[in-house]
């Protein structure tokens, strides 16, 4: 039996999947690693909205509560265009292992995104991913693949969680 080469991190919100994922970008430094990861943008204390930011330390403004248009998640707009300038050449690159923060609502948005994380997921590349708890469409769509494991993220896991995925991305590259 192959081990599935796609592990998508899931948890409620606030549990720490994106901690997970830049303390895995530590771990794998030594590797051909490339993505990106999502940051709250706060002002005041308040949350006002989300950048993207890549592990080179590029960062776009993604979505927020100033932003209009047809886009929009809550009270955020989203802005399609600035993510897909920043995340699709990550995306593209030829690494051997890809790490997503997120496949969510937001970044579903924008369908060039969804085709290359499929094309990735479908590809030889290890993908890890944090993926929206709940949602149709594309979030749905990676939780139920075959080449696909899911591992749940909780506060009593997730500082021991990073190691844990570098063990086992390492352990399925040298397979």
């Amino acid at each position: 039996m192959t081990r599935a080469t796609n592990i998508l991190l899931v948890g409620p919100p606030g549990v720490g999947k994106t901690t997970v994922v830049m303390r895995l970008a530590a771990h794998l430094k030594d590797r051909a690693v490339a993505g990106f990861y999502t940051q709250e943008i706060r002002e005041a204390g308040r949350r006002r909205g989300f950048q993207a930011a890549t592990f080179a330390g590029e960062t776009a403004v993604m979505a927020h509560v100033d932003f209009r248009g047809t886009h929009r998640v809550g009270r955020y707009g989203v802005d399609v265009a600035s993510f897909e300038q920043l995340v699709l050449p990550q995306l593209a690159r030829g690494h051997a292992i890809m790490l997503i923060d997120e496949i969510g609502k937001m970044e579903s948005f924008s369908s060039r995104f969804v085709e290359a994380v499929g094309r990735l997921l479908d590809g030889p590349t290890l993908v890890v991913a944090t993926v929206a708890i709940r949602g149709g469409g594309f979030i749905a769509q990676v939780k139920v693949r075959s080449d696909t494991e899911i591992w749940q993220v909780t506060r009593q896991d997730r500082d021991e969680l990073p190691q844990r995925l570098a063990r086992r991305l390492v352990s399925t590259r040298s397979d």
